[in-house]
């Protein structure tokens, strides 16, 4: 797994008033030069090649898989890099993706590559965990060691702890109605004033400080997925749930479910659960969140499968329910209602009461889904090990 180097205890060697550092070409030792973004030219477009064909400048190398009614389209980016994060920006324009090595940018109106962004760039770290859009439309980027860099128009800041936030490690970004924005942190979750920069930051309200998810539901409620249960903001007044309120489902592999609120052992830069050496099974560890109605919310755990509350109680569902796999790194909502899981061991989708797995050749991507997100126009895309995919319905009339 590809880690680029830590940024830790750097100070900015310029300010902007308002607790971001304007970044252009950081070096390790001090990360916040700034300047203008380069650009990566636009391309050809995204267009899949055969497999071992080597892709043209600017291009994307891939594949198109037909198994039963789904249409897989994948496009490669680079066998060792891992994509980690997904997002359509609110014009549905583009696509951000966000991986071990940095940033990509693609359009949607035709898959074609229009930036690719690294730390030459201007981004604070290569390695890219969380990927977020605030009110005023700029791009947000959580990264593993590095802080939260923003984009917009090729201008960059980075934001670090000394600026108010609290920690390095960003895995999680939320947009309240009420204007503030939300930033999860291996050290809590900051409530950040985009007007004045200040940052406040929420630790011990929160049943643990390690917050993976955040969603925000239609009562304007907050529901961040931490690595120790649920905690749900509503104005002032904060609730929580674990494994013995029913979150995560049971796993007979695995005897016993940790008590612990977190994984103790693990060190910092053990990059998180994809550390070899985590444990294989914490229900209460909730790494993906969405909202189904104002009232009902999946979360997605760490081996026990995903959970659905209805506002009164917990409902699990695992392998023995149908679900492809009991890790669930992502989740997403479609137009039709319907819940889709990036799991451990591909991807699940949830429509009529049961869940079913999106066949995939397991020799033409890796099973592990690490970001799953549903489009405003209906698609389904989704991130892997060395891939994007998009999924389609086979079945579907062309325009």
């Amino acid at each position: 797994m590809l880690f680029s180097g830590l940024v830790a205890g750097c100070s900015p060697s310029s300010d902007d008033g308002k607790g971001g550092a304007v970044s252009g070409k950081p070096a390790v030792e001090k990360p916040s030069v700034t300047s203008k973004a380069g650009s990566a030219p636009p391309t050809a477009g995204l267009k899949p090649v055969a497999p071992g064909v080597a892709a043209a400048p600017g291009e994307v190398s891939g594949k198109t898989l037909v198994v039963t009614d789904v249409v897989l389209d994948s496009f490669d980016v680079g066998p060792d890099v891992y994509v980690r994060a997904l997002m359509v920006d609110k014009d549905g324009n583009a696509l951000w993706v966000g991986t071990s090595a940095g940033v990509m940018e693609i359009g949607l109106d035709g898959l074609g590559m229009r930036h690719t962004f690294t730390r030459a760039d201007g981004l604070a770290n290569e390695y890219v965990f969380a990927i977020g859009q605030d009110r005023e439309g700029y791009q947000w980027f959580g990264t593993n060691a590095g802080g939260a860099s923003r984009y917009k128009d090729g201008q960059w800041k980075t934001y670090f702890p000394m600026h108010g936030l609290a920690d390095y490690w960003i895995y999680s970004f939320a947009q309240h109605p009420d204007g503030s924005f939300w930033i999860g942190t291996w050290a809590g979750v900051n409530r950040m004033d985009l007007d004045s920069g200040h940052m406040e930051t929420f630790v011990s309200e929160l049943v643990n400080e390690w917050v993976y998810a955040m969603v925000v539901d239609a009562k304007n409620r907050i529901w961040f997925g931490t690595e120790g249960g649920i905690s749900r903001l509503d104005g002032q007044d904060w609730q929580a749930w674990t494994h013995k309120d029913g979150l995560g489902g049971e796993n007979s592999d695995h005897l016993e479910a940790s008590t612990n609120t977190g994984l103790g052992t693990r060190r910092r830069h053990d990059l998180g659960i994809f550390n070899a050496g985590a444990p294989t099974y914490n229900p209460n560890y909730v790494f993906s969140l969405v909202m189904e109605s104002a009232d009902v919310v999946w979360a997605g755990t760490w081996g026990g499968g995903v959970s659905r509350f209805d506002g009164k109680k917990w409902t699990s569902y695992t392998q023995k329910d149908g679900l492809p796999g009991n890790v669930v790194y992502s989740l997403a909502m479609d137009q039709k209602g319907r819940i889709w899981a990036g799991t451990d061991n591909g991807i699940g989708v949830f429509e009529g009461g049961k869940w079913r797995t999106v066949p995939h050749d397991k020799a033409f991507m890796n099973q592990h889904f690490y970001a799953i997100i549903a489009t405003p126009s209906g698609e389904i895309w989704a991130g892997t090990r060395g891939k994007v995919v998009r999924i389609g319905d086979a079945n579907a009339k062309k325009e």
